[in-house]
């Protein structure tokens, strides 16, 4: 190959290898987005089977409180693992609904406690106890400046209080997060 030849494959190489780098940076995904501001209340509990009627057919308080703990502990990683969120610590707010745990009943008042703790969204979530084997649950996000429902999922699924964590962490990863794609 003739000196001049090869300046040219060199020539044309370097170009090459100029806008496959610049086609690189500029494919590359831009998340300027700031991640929100979030303020993840405990887990409630709903119990709606029959079960829960007869208090000597329950569960242990301590168990299901446990479970509870766990599935709020589950969402709180999922979100903050995901970068699309900050997490707003809730655990020193002190207001009626949400000491009772009553949260699910007050009409969307987790939206203002969350936005006087500097949060942009509020999540709720309750588990729905249907039977010993079977549960359902849901999540509510909302705007913490307006209240206005963001978005809202639910999934039924099948094990003891073992598995709640397991069935917020599905929700999240297959129904909120993605929903967000």
């Amino acid at each position: 190959m003739a000196r001049s030849d090869r300046n040219r494959a060199v020539s044309v190489l370097g170009s090459m290898g100029a806008v496959v780098l610049a086609l690189g940076f500029v494919s590359a995904p831009a998340d300027s987005a700031s991640p929100v501001k979030l303020a993840v209340f405990d887990f409630e509990l709903e119990e709606a089977s029959a079960v829960g009627s007869f208090p000597e057919q329950t569960a242990d308080k301590a168990t299901t409180a446990a479970a509870l703990e766990k599935a709020s502990s589950e969402a709180r990683h999922e979100l903050a693992q995901s970068g699309r969120y900050t997490l707003v610590d809730v655990s020193r707010v002190d207001a009626q609904p949400v000491r009772a745990k009553l949260l699910r009943n007050c009409n969307g008042c987790e939206a203002g406690i969350a936005r006087d703790l500097g949060a942009e969204q509020s999540l709720l979530g309750v588990v729905m106890k249907a039977s010993q084997t079977y549960y359902y649950v849901v999540i509510q996000i909302r705007d913490a400046r307006t209240g206005k429902l963001l978005d809202q999922q639910g999934a039924n699924f099948a094990g003891t209080e073992a598995g709640w964590a397991s069935g917020v962490r599905m929700l999240i990863k297959h129904q909120v997060l993605a929903g967000q794609d």
